[in-house]
């Protein structure tokens, strides 16, 4: 593909963003939106015993109040030990999953240092997850005005509103794979990143690849 895949920006993001990013291979960030609540820019969604769980990252109230400071601007708050609650729920949720300790020094220091900015937290881990699934080469870019991409962009920004998955915009098939709850909740789909790689390993790349047919 030629085009540009433009991205909102997404914590440990869902499995759907990844299979835009193989598909497309050139991946631009929307840097100038309004930050916007209860969304994918700052919580995703894994499996738990008790279910489906959101880990959310807080972040410091925008100073001209909520919609109206650009998601580059926001800054991520150090309120309620949060780094330390994502660590332990991450190792319950996927500590006998066939690959957590194999991938768990890789995220860890995501849980012990500080970071100041929302965006660039998120881009730090999408940087280390392509690096794990080999999703190379992957040409990145982020946009300095609204939207606007050079060359052109197919918009799949609303796809950091939960509820939005790709079959509603493009047609795109994500197909299942070996979960460790599977036989508890059944299977469930697009979660986060994290639940795919520490499930399948070098494997995800497959699933991913599987997952960017589209039905014309």
């Amino acid at each position: 593909m030629n085009r540009w895949a433009l991205l909102s920006t997404a914590y440990l993001a869902p499995v759907q963003h990844y299979a835009l990013m193989y598909a497309y291979g050139r991946v631009c960030f929307e840097a100038c939106e309004r930050y916007v609540k209860q969304s994918f820019r700052n919580r995703c969604v894994i499996a738990t015993a008790g279910g489906v769980q959101t880990l959310t990252v807080p972040v410091v109230k925008p100073s001209a109040g909520a919609g109206h400071d650009l998601i580059r601007d926001i800054r991520i708050s150090d309120h309620g030990n949060w780094r330390h609650l994502h660590w332990n729920a991450l190792e319950a949720a996927y500590g006998k999953s066939p690959f957590f300790e194999f991938y768990a020094d890789d995220f860890l220091p995501f849980y012990t240092r500080r970071w100041d900015f929302l965006f660039d937290f998120n881009e730090a881990i999408r940087e280390t997850v392509c690096r794990l699934l080999d999703l190379q080469p992957l040409e990145v870019c982020r946009t300095a005005a609204y939207g606007t991409v050079e060359g052109g962009a197919d918009d799949f920004r609303p796809l950091a509103e939960p509820g939005c998955t790709l079959p509603e915009l493009s047609g795109f098939r994500l197909p299942e794979y070996y979960q460790v709850f599977t036989r508890k909740w059944g299977f469930l789909p697009n979660l986060s990143i994290a639940d795919l790689l520490f499930n399948m390993g070098p494997e995800a790349l497959l699933v991913l690849r599987d997952g960017v047919q589209k039905n014309y």
